[in-house]
């Protein structure tokens, strides 16, 4: 395998990246880049070459699931790096990696080219258009717009009230069930929501139905983290929209009316369509004895507060952040162990039980595929027991292609394969 500067690649690069976002001490440390990364470096201690295309790994503790998060160290190319003098703001603007996808331009803010790498080791992904556009545009109308006058081919969670007429006009409508949930994850260090009570009251008080009618249908109720689709479903708790339940709670928590400060974003990375369906739970959560405050923000803004944690965010009491749940570390474990705690780790709000740190220490010490699935269900029944978060809908991930697109199928993944899609002149 080569990086598509052409140098080979090799344990020594797979060594100096995990150097560039773990220690300090090497020339190539990227502060920014161990700020994204340290969520999935967690448990990692070293590493070491043991021959040109093998590495070994020491970990902090024992960890039968650790692999899922070494799927979310990036590769750089160190070749480019280095001739580039470490200045990553120029790597920025002419990146290497080993793709079927070869970088070719970039205007920020504006459009990403890419080309096919025909060099790819993986013949059959080679992809089959000849130039990639990529154009950031968080405004679901300005999407659909672009997508009827032929300007793009291809967009990303179109208006739910906009699917009739894409469909009038022949676009294709895709969607699928994969993991990826809509919540709001709450602050476990202070505020309402410590009490059990007032969060068992928020999730009663969302009607879910409402919520799934807003966005064209292209959702399902949530009541816990994980779809039913996953082997570790179980059977967690049903929250079923009961207003007079919650506000009962409320009244029992001390806590009517319950102010509470959210913050969210006005778009982004898989927020579906954010500032309507906002609006909708804060209707429902008032009307259930709630009073609700958003603190609303662009969606950089919020993955700061995302990565930061409660500890720089200590006044907002939950946040609303799209959650992709690729793996069982990173859908149920990581929200709930204490050796997750941001800003380290992805456990936002710093829940943390000596019940669910036992489940979590099982699960890793755990390497027998069975059982460790019925530890893992477990645990995802106890966190719904919990109301660890305010559950409101799985997205059905949505997508509008003209019909001169062919070659797409919509994955059960957060990651979706672009490679196989032509377009008619």
């Amino acid at each position: 395998m080569k990086w598509h500067d052409g140098c080979d690649f090799t344990a020594d690069d797979v060594v100096w990246n995990f150097q560039r976002v773990s220690d300090p001490k090497a020339p190539q440390f990227f502060t920014q880049q161990f700020a994204l990364s340290r969520a999935y470096l967690t448990n990692f201690d070293s590493i070491e070459k043991i021959d040109d295309h093998s590495v070994a790994i020491t970990t902090k503790f024992v960890e039968s699931l650790f692999p899922y998060d070494m799927s979310y160290v990036l590769m750089i190319s160190r070749c480019r790096a280095e001739a580039l003098h470490y200045d990553w703001t120029a790597y920025a603007n002419q990146p290497s990696g080993t793709g079927p996808y070869r970088f070719a331009s970039m205007t920020a803010h504006e459009r990403m080219e890419l080309v096919p790498n025909n060099d790819y080791w993986d013949k059959a992904r080679v992809p089959k258009q000849d130039r990639l556009v990529l154009l950031p545009m968080p405004e679901a109308a300005t999407r659909t717009a672009a997508l009827l006058s032929d300007q793009v081919n291809f967009i990303e969670a179109p208006a739910p009230d906009a699917i009739p007429v894409l469909k009038r006009a022949a676009m294709q409508i895709f969607s699928n069930a994969y993991p990826h949930n809509w919540p709001y994850i709450l602050n476990f260090t202070r505020g309402p929501f410590t009490d059990l009570r007032v969060r068992q009251a928020a999730n009663y008080a969302i009607n879910r139905d409402d919520v799934v009618d807003l966005v064209g249908g292209m959702a399902t109720p949530e009541y816990a983290e994980v779809p039913p689709t996953l082997p570790y479903y179980g059977h967690p708790v049903i929250y079923k929209f009961d207003k007079a339940k919650a506000r009962a709670l409320l009244k029992d928590a001390n806590c009517l009316p319950c102010k509470v400060t959210l913050a969210i974003s006005t778009s982004g990375s898989g927020q579906m369509q954010s500032l309507p369906m906002n609006e909708l739970v804060k209707q429902q959560l008032e009307d259930a004895g709630f009073e609700v405050t958003l603190n609303v923000m662009d969606w950089n803004a919020l993955l700061d507060v995302s990565r930061s944690g409660v500890p720089k965010y200590p006044n907002v009491d939950g946040m609303n952040a799209s959650r992709g749940l690729l793996d069982p570390v990173s859908a149920i474990i990581k929200p709930v162990a204490t050796a997750y705690w941001s800003p380290a780790g992805s456990n936002w709000g710093h829940f943390g039980t000596p019940e669910a740190d036992a489940l979590v220490k099982q699960i890793f010490e755990e390497f027998e595929p069975e059982k460790r699935l019925a530890l893992l269900t477990r645990l995802h029944e106890y966190e719904s027991e919990q109301a660890l978060m305010i559950f409101v809908v799985h997205d059905l991930n949505p997508r509008a292609l003209s019909p001169k697109v062919h070659g797409f199928v919509q994955a059960q993944n957060w990651f979706q394969d672009l490679t196989p899609i032509t377009v008619d002149p």
